[in-house]
């Protein structure tokens, strides 16, 4: 009896990094999410997450006397999150391809990868500022905590990446070329190509961009010059 999805597929990213957009992009191309969000007030195409699995995440940084603001210095599963894991994964048992998407998996990869073995991934990262003033925007988190969280998520992608080889793709791109690249996942990860005349990416969406106010720290600096050398 098949307890799990033939395929599990892990969107990771950052928060307003271009996660949402990566994921309903993937979603055209025939990747499940699921019981998913269409919309809220700072993503009007939805933030395409389950609900579920944030619920799961938030549980378990709090079990870690953490937040996804707050990120623990190690997440440890209990047996209870592990086997609340294991039933989401049984409410999708023998589809095809399913994919979650909620950045605070970066802080747990951990378990998901105890749990799913051949666990399939794809990444996405955004210039430091544009996270910044977004996070601002949404959260009220000033720029210098906003960038502590983006360098302290993206070593964790950058870490799994250099470990684990996934595309990587930059939501500094513009709108041609991120479609095109998109375009190489989907042959990547075998789904289905997108043959819509209009794709899911908008960049009329894109409310801020990478400007820079002042110097960034240098290793927030750095650590964006080894994602875009990594990245398609």
């Amino acid at each position: 009896m098949n307890t799990r999805p033939e395929r599990v597929i892990a969107i990771l990213g950052m928060h307003r990094s271009g996660t949402s957009c990566l994921t309903g992009s993937l979603q055209e191309a025939g990747l499940e999410l699921g019981d998913y969000h269409t919309w809220n007030p700072y993503n009007r195409k939805g933030n395409r997450e389950n609900q579920a699995f944030v619920d799961l995440h938030d549980s378990l940084l709090e079990a870690n006397g953490g937040a996804w603001d707050n990120p623990p210095v190690a997440t440890v599963w209990p047996a209870a999150h592990r086997e609340r894991a294991r039933g989401l994964l049984a409410e999708y048992a023998g589809i095809p391809a399913l994919g979650f998407k909620d950045p605070r998996c970066l802080l747990a990869l951990n378990g998901w990868r105890e749990l799913v073995p051949d666990l399939e991934e794809v990444g996405i990262f955004r210039h430091p500022e544009a996270v910044a003033a977004s996070l601002l925007n949404r959260s009220q988190i000033p720029r210098e905590q906003a960038l502590a969280l983006w360098y302290c998520y993206n070593r964790l992608l950058y870490q799994e990446h250099r470990q684990r080889g996934f595309p990587l793709l930059c939501f500094d791109d513009e709108e041609r070329v991120f479609n095109q690249k998109v375009d190489d996942v989907v042959r990547q990860l075998r789904l289905q190509p997108v043959a819509a005349p209009t794709r899911f990416y908008d960049n009329a969406l894109k409310t801020h961009a990478g400007r820079v106010r002042s110097r960034l720290p240098w290793k927030v600096r750095y650590l964006y010059y080894r994602l875009q050398r990594a990245s398609l």
